[in-house]
């Protein structure tokens, strides 16, 4: 009887793990996988939106989209140029592992992305609007018509809903995967109404020069937007319609930041700090906020979690972060990384950041060099994409000491930089030299050198014209194992 007994025993004892595993295959006894709604504005600094402290833009449609879902605080891109960050959102690789560590270059050949990530999930996956990632083999999108591809027109193409809507409903039993990639307010500044912001009325950032033709080019970008915002509102109407919603996870970023000295292009907090809200009815608590520090990297590792996948599967320099979203913990990583290279922009400088979301530190690998970026400093005339302010920053900076030492922070930096960022959110303090924070400055040193060593990143000999040639034709020359 006992032989009897054990025999059964131990028989329905292997029947359950081959249930569960029927179950797992059949994808019953988790969640659905989420459809996944990713909108992104391009080059918007995080602070200038009203939900980060902007004293400015109004965005009535993004602060309905927070309230309905999580913001969070402390989201780092590692790179402020669009090829870089969009290359390390869509792959969870930093940019020495994707490839992709200077703007107009390429990705590796090899490198997956979340088209290859999630399909094997059941997932559609496509994108509309400004895509400025390759190789396409690298990111094989299926491309969703009704959004301007091309962020320097002007001005830029009206948008249709169409297309998104069909692609949303065009095969309920599949989960999509939807990036809409808006191209404001990236300039030039021509979308929306200027005179809803009065120059003489703006109240600039601290780290903006205050002239003439700086506000009027504020009021511009501010114009785009609240333009943006408008987009954002009926990309989401659109979804509302497909009677969807409610089994979506929506995220909102804002990209890097803006095309104004000392965000855009650098690896100072205005630059690669950026928005981050996530809305998912029932799943996400609404109108919550957290201080959990994110990465981009870490996007597409959370999706292939949600979607019911393995994160660990995927070489992914990024972590889930879906514990977060579910509310079950408040922190994920300690450290957010940064870089910047920039040839093709300007001349050689190369800087490298850290930050632990309340500290940052910068190290300019090439100090004496003279930083120029030629979008903001070529020449200016009439048709010209450029910004035109800068030329009235150096022609004030001799009477306007103000003027004068944003200019030296811009072109003349260091080689070192720590900032108290939680205080002091735009940067202007440098405490690198100061003795009373010598042991923090140590501890975010050490451990950029650890995070540089383990990317395969040789610093300032990466910051050349023949390394750019190589990642533009796929001929990678640094990196992981190399």
């Amino acid at each position: 009887m006992r032989i009897a007994f054990l025999t059964l025993f131990l028989a329905g004892f292997a029947f359950i793990p081959a249930a569960a595993l029927a179950a797992e295959r059949s994808g019953e006894g988790r969640p659905p996988a989420p459809n996944v709604l990713i909108i992104m504005a391009d080059d918007c600094t995080y602070n200038d939106l009203p939900l980060y402290g902007g004293e400015n833009a109004r965005t009535p449609h993004i602060d309905a989209l927070a309230a309905q879902g999580m913001t969070f605080n402390r989201v780092y891109l590692a790179e402020a140029m669009c090829q870089p960050c969009r290359a390390e959102l869509f792959s969870g690789q930093y940019p020495m592992r994707n490839g992709c560590a200077w703007n107009h270059s390429a990705s590796r050949p090899g490198v997956r992305s979340l088209p290859q990530h999630l399909a094997p999930l059941g997932y559609r996956v496509g994108l509309a609007g400004k895509v400025h990632v390759k190789p396409k083999q690298a990111f094989p999108f299926e491309m969703i018509r009704g959004f301007d591809k091309n962020c320097v027109r002007n001005p830029t193409q009206p948008h249709q809903l169409a297309g998104v809507g069909e692609f949303m409903t065009r095969d309920k039993e599949k989960p999509f995967c939807l990036v809409v990639a808006l191209v404001e307010p990236h300039v030039p500044w021509v979308m929306g109404d200027a005179s809803q912001y009065p120059p003489r009325k703006i109240k600039l950032p601290p780290n903006l020069a205050d002239t003439r033709r700086t506000r009027e080019e504020y009021s511009a970008y501010l114009a785009e937007i609240t333009y943006m915002d408008g987009q954002v509102g009926e990309i989401l109407a659109a979804l509302d319609e497909t009677g969807l919603a409610k089994d979506t996870l929506v995220l909102f970023t804002s990209e890097q930041g803006s095309q104004f000295p000392g965000c855009k292009w650098t690896t100072w907090d205005t630059g690669v700090h950026t928005a981050l809200i996530a809305r998912w009815p029932g799943k996400v608590n609404a109108g919550g906020r957290t201080d959990a520090v994110v990465q981009y990297a870490d996007v597409a590792p959370t999706l292939v979690e949600l979607a019911g996948g393995d994160p660990a599967t995927h070489p992914y320099d990024g972590s889930s972060f879906a514990p977060v979203l579910r509310g079950e913990k408040n922190r994920h990583r300690e450290y957010a990384y940064g870089i910047h290279n920039n040839i093709p922009e300007g001349p050689p400088y190369p800087t490298r950041t850290v930050t632990d979301g309340e500290w940052r530190y910068i190290r300019n690998l090439l100090p004496g060099n003279l930083y120029i970026e030629k979008h903001l400093m070529g020449k200016q005339g009439a048709g010209d994409l450029n910004n035109p302010y800068w030329s009235t920053w150096v022609g004030e900076a001799w009477q306007e000491p103000r003027t004068y030492e944003l200019v030296m922070r811009y072109q003349r930096r260091p080689k070192e930089q720590l900032y108290h960022t939680a205080r002091d959110p735009y940067e202007l303090e440098n405490l690198a030299g100061d003795p009373g924070h010598a042991a923090i400055k140590e501890k975010l040193s050490a451990e950029l050198d650890r995070w540089m060593k383990q990317q395969g990143d040789p610093g300032a000999p990466q910051d050349t014209h023949e390394a750019h040639q190589a990642a533009k034709e796929g001929r990678h020359i640094y990196g992981p194992g190399k």
